[in-house]
C-alpha cells in the first residue's frame, strides 16, 4: 500500500518557467526488506494510460513528463541523504538523467562520486516529444550544447542522448535498433551485452568493475 512521505513532498519541480509540485510515496516489501518510493504528480501522473490516452494518441505532455521524473529522481535522492556509487537509468524516461548528473549535479556532494549505467530497450513509440525538449530539460549550469543530443527527441536521440553522458551501458533488450547499438559501440564505453534476467551475477560483476574502475566521464 502507497503512503505519501510528507517530510519529502512539497518541492516543486520547475519546467518551462512553471512550478509543477512534487508527490513522493512510499511502499514496502517486506520479503525484500526494501522500500520502493515513487514520485507522483497530479497533472502529469494521474491518468489511467500511461504515454497514450484511451484513442492511442501519444501525450502531447510526455516530454514535460520525462523531464519532470528525472528531475524529481534526483532531487528525492537528495533529500533522502543518500550518496549512490551507481545511478542506472532504465530506459527513454530516464534519458536526461544521465545528463543532469553530468553538469548541474556534477559538484553536488550525493551524486560527485557516481557512476552513472544507461540500459537500452526497445524503441516503443515512433512519434516524437516536443520540438522544445533540448530547451525545456535545461537545467541551472547548463547550456544548450549539453541537451544538443536530445535535439531530434525521437526515441534514438534520447537513448544517445543517455549513452553520450553516461559511464556505461547495458543492452537489456533483444530489439535494440541497430542505429543506437552502432552509437553505444563507437562510444568505447565499458557495455554489458544482453543477458536473460535471471543471470543476476553477470550484472553484480558488471557494477563491481563500474564502481572500482577511474572511469573516463564525458562532462
Amino acid at each position: 500500500r502507497l503512503h505519501e512521505v510528507i517530510r519529502l513532498s512539497g518541492m516543486n519541480i520547475i519546467i518551462d518557467d512553471n512550478d509543477n509540485p512534487l508527490i513522493i510515496k512510499v511502499a514496502s516489501i517486506p520479503s525484500a526488506r526494501m522500500q520502493v518510493y515513487f514520485l507522483d504528480n497530479e497533472d502529469y501522473f494521474q491518468r489511467k494510460y500511461v504515454f497514450r490516452d484511451k484513442e492511442n494518441k501519444f501525450y502531447a505532455d510526455n516530454d514535460e513528463r520525462t523531464i519532470f521524473f528525472c528531475k524529481g529522481a534526483l532531487e528525492t535522492v537528495k533529500k533522502l541523504g543518500w550518496a549512490p556509487d551507481v545511478v542506472h537509468c532504465h530506459g527513454w524516461m530516464t534519458s536526461l538523467v544521465p545528463a543532469y548528473i553530468k553538469t548541474t549535479y556534477k559538484n553536488d556532494p550525493t551524486f560527485k562520486n557516481a557512476k552513472v549505467v544507461y540500459s537500452i530497450y526497445e524503441n516503443c513509440f515512433t512519434e516524437k516529444l516536443n520540438a522544445d525538449l533540448h530547451k525545456k530539460a535545461i537545467m541551472q549550469g547548463m547550456t544548450e550544447e549539453d541537451t544538443k543530443a536530445f535535439i531530434n527527441a525521437d526515441c534514438n536521440s534520447l537513448h544517445m542522448g543517455a549513452i553520450s553522458h553516461s559511464d556505461a551501458i547495458v543492452i537489456a533488450d533483444e530489439k535494440v535498433d541497430n542505429d543506437v547499438l552502432k552509437f553505444v559501440k563507437d562510444s568505447n564505453k565499458p557495455t554489458l551485452a544482453f543477458n536473460l534476467t535471471e543471470n543476476y551475477e553477470n550484472y553484480f560483476s558488471f557494477y563491481e568493475e563500474i564502481s572500482n574502475e577511474d572511469l573516463v566521464s564525458v562532462a
